[in-house]
């Protein structure tokens, strides 16, 4: 029996919308706060946007694409970083050898991955800006009340899609019109400014909070906590990769400890008294969560996280798990025993998550999870720990309904991001001062804040994974501390400029006036 029909997430839901236009869908009575529907009927900027319900339908589309970056984007961030693995089990998760591509960073413009999952990133953020693009000229024609806000929303959600695209790409192209042509690429630094100052413009037309009512319209916060983000990436984000590897740019560290500040010292946030909240089916009012995908109960609108990585017998939605995403040995043991986070992992003899009772695997013999993976190509189904930080939802409707918000930015990051910030300014005591803020809501002893700079930096580090494990952090913390195309298990070429992804073949075809990133 093969689950690669169900299991893999580009099968099910794979962006295919033109780069440049979209017509943006809407309902007649979408509420203005439903950011998880994704609206059905296609409409045009000639037919389309005659009462508030449609323009309210328009901008939940732009929210809605948010969804996408939990699909390709992570996937491909988790993986290649080699903070998960996909071992092929058989015939389970081969998909012509993608998901080992992944972790061995073997892609290239044309390959199995640089056509797909990569290609799939591109299309997804650019269908998500034109989206945005499309609702501003709205917004600006209809102008209204809210028209400062509004806009200030649609331009944060467009710097985000930017900002996942200079991530994996660095520089593309910068399209802030509705007007369908070809654009070259503009440079990383271009879009890094462009970012920056979409951000601060929009900041200040952005409410503090928002009433429960309209719980995941972005904030204040969530400008300023993609800012830090920004800032804390900068030496990368502004160097220079050549097929050598990256030359690291101008360094930002006051300017991301500006930004967590405003976020910190805003008042809205605070860390959740149990640290597993934050991830619960019920995690809608979680007290850290600053900027999140937010889910539903429905089919293809919640998470499917959960199904990437239990065994198709952990539990009986859909037909069951498809036994995929795991992690290392090597890992699952950065963890220290005390740690209580380390329970997001699942390793050793397993229960249904149904009845709570153990359960075996599909030949009838306990479902003991291993920490070790003989064979990345050849797998046994029980081999490998498993992450389980999103809890399942027995009564989901279907494997892609579970309704945990995913948290792109919480209060506990901003608290690291300030950290290691203010180790690089030498500022090593209240570096570590932040980091015992967030290792004392788990229970954990103080970091001593006499260490010195070097061992705050590789403390901070460490921190980052221990607490954002499978949040999709891990790439680009592994680019900044130089660590992420060097060997490890089960891959031993190390390619520097990979710290960048090809432009997809796909899409120089398409676009002549792209040009491919260095080592392509």
């Amino acid at each position: 029996m093969t689950h690669m029909a169900k299991l893999s997430p580009r099968s099910m839901r794979r962006a295919a919308t033109s780069t440049l236009l979209l017509l943006v869908p809407a309902v007649g009575a979408l509420s203005c706060t439903d950011l998880t529907v994704t609206p059905k009927d296609a409409l045009t900027p000639s037919n389309a946007f005659r009462s508030d319900a449609e323009v309210l339908a328009g901008v939940a589309s732009v929210y809605a694409q948010l969804r996408q970056t939990v699909e390709n984007y992570y996937n491909i961030s988790e993986i290649s970083s080699g903070e998960m693995i996909v071992p092929t089990r058989g015939s389970d998760w081969y998909d012509n050898g993608v998901w080992v591509e992944e972790y061995q960073q073997g892609w290239t413009a044309n390959s199995a991955l640089g056509i797909g999952d990569i290609n799939g990133v591109w299309n997804a953020m650019f269908s998500g800006i034109a989206r945005a693009n499309l609702m501003i000229d709205v917004i600006n024609t209809a102008g209204g009340a809210s028209k400062d806000t509004t806009l200030a929303e649609l331009r944060t959600l467009r710097a985000w899609y930017y900002y996942v695209l200079q991530d994996f790409f660095g520089g593309v192209p910068l399209v802030t019109s509705t007007e369908v042509k070809q654009y070259p690429r503009s440079s990383r630094d271009e879009i890094f400014k462009f970012i920056e100052s979409e951000l601060k413009a929009s900041a200040a037309n952005l409410p503090t909070k928002w009433p429960d009512a309209f719980s995941g319209r972005v904030t204040k916060g969530a400008a300023n906590a993609i800012l830090a983000s920004l800032y804390l990436n900068a030496q990368v984000y502004d160097g220079n990769v050549t097929a050598a590897g990256l030359t690291k740019g101008t360094a930002r560290w006051q300017d991301a400890i500006s930004a967590a500040n405003a976020v910190i010292n805003s008042g809205v946030y605070s860390l959740a008294t149990d640290w597993k909240s934050n991830f619960s089916t019920d995690n809608h009012n979680s007290p850290e969560n600053i900027f999140y995908v937010q889910h539903t109960a429905q089919p293809g609108l919640g998470m499917s996280l959960q199904m990437r990585s239990l065994h198709y017998n952990q539990t009986g939605v859909n037909g069951g798990p498809w036994n995929g995403f795991s992690t290392t040995a090597e890992v699952y043991r950065r963890w220290d025993a005390a740690d209580p986070r380390r329970s997001m992992w699942l390793v050793g003899p397993q229960r249904s998550f149904d009845t709570g009772q153990p359960t075996t695997d599909r030949q009838g013999n306990p479902l003991i999870f291993t920490d070790t993976i003989g064979n990345i190509t050849a797998a046994n189904e029980n081999e490998g720990v498993r992450p389980y930080k999103f809890p399942v939802l027995s009564s989901a409707p279907s494997g892609d309904a579970f309704p945990n918000n995913y948290p792109i930015y919480r209060l506990a990051e901003m608290y690291l991001i300030r950290a290691e910030a203010q180790n690089e300014l030498g500022q090593t005591a209240a570096a570590i001062a932040d980091v015992n803020i967030v290792r004392r809501r788990v229970g954990l002893a103080a970091l001593n804040t006499g260490m010195s700079q070097a061992d705050a930096r590789t403390a901070i580090f460490a921190e980052r994974q221990f607490e954002l494990a499978a949040e999709g952090k891990y790439r680009q913390d592994a680019i900044r501390a130089g660590v992420y195309t060097a060997a490890r298990q089960f891959k031993t070429a190390k390619e520097p400029y990979k710290i960048l992804m090809p432009i997809p073949a796909t899409q120089i075809q398409t676009n002549p006036l792209l040009t491919q990133n260095p080592g392509y």
